[in-house]
């Protein structure tokens, strides 16, 4: 496979970190296109303590990257933004309010959002991981838009049911969740199992 990634002005960039290292780590994903919003970079900054784009894979990953390469959200003449580029779909964690906006009303002001249209009109996966409470009319009013063009709303929700001992945990258990809608199941997934 060969994936896109972003990651956005949001709180919770470990999420984004933790599937970085998922797709890294997995024998059936082939490339990753990697992009991080200038809002972004901000919040990794303050969440992560990583700052700059200088060795930022390498720090979000805790090793040299193999298979992903980090492309600049003003980068509109980028792979991704082309339709004639082989993707198999785009993964937005976390997904902030405005970039939600930007893809719902087909803005692709930016790399991120026009890779996400790119997706949308493709008929390509694109799951935004929506990160935000409590939401306004307008961001469900965005979600839906953004839903019946085809995208999926997936709100970062952490489950609790199997006992996650701190956030990477937390965080790694969801993006399994995400990687199971691309059929890249993963082996350490916690799958609810009735007594």
């Amino acid at each position: 496979m060969n994936l896109t990634v972003a990651m956005t002005g949001a709180s919770g960039s470990v999420f984004g970190a933790e599937l970085l290292k998922a797709l890294e780590a997995d024998s059936r994903v082939s490339h990753v296109n990697f992009v991080a919003s200038e809002n972004a970079l901000r919040v990794i900054a303050e969440e992560l303590e990583i700052s700059g784009r200088n060795s930022l894979l390498e720090k979000l990953l805790g090793r040299p990257a193999t298979k992903t390469q980090l492309l600049n959200d003003a980068d509109i003449g980028a792979s991704i933004a082309s339709g004639s580029y082989p993707s198999d779909g785009m993964i937005i964690l976390p997904c902030s309010m405005g970039t939600l906006a930007g893809i719902a009303n087909g803005l692709a002001s930016k790399l991120i959002e026009r890779a996400a249209d790119v997706c949308l009109k493709e008929r390509r996966k694109l799951i935004l991981c929506i990160r935000e409470t409590p939401l306004n009319r307008i961001h469900i009013r965005n979600m839906q838009l953004a839903d019946d063009a085809g995208a999926t709303i997936f709100p970062v929700i952490p489950s609790f049911y199997y006992k996650p001992v701190d956030s990477n945990e937390m965080a790694r258990q969801f993006i399994c969740r995400v990687l199971a809608h691309f059929g890249l199941a993963q082996s350490d997934a916690c799958i609810w199992k009735q007594d």
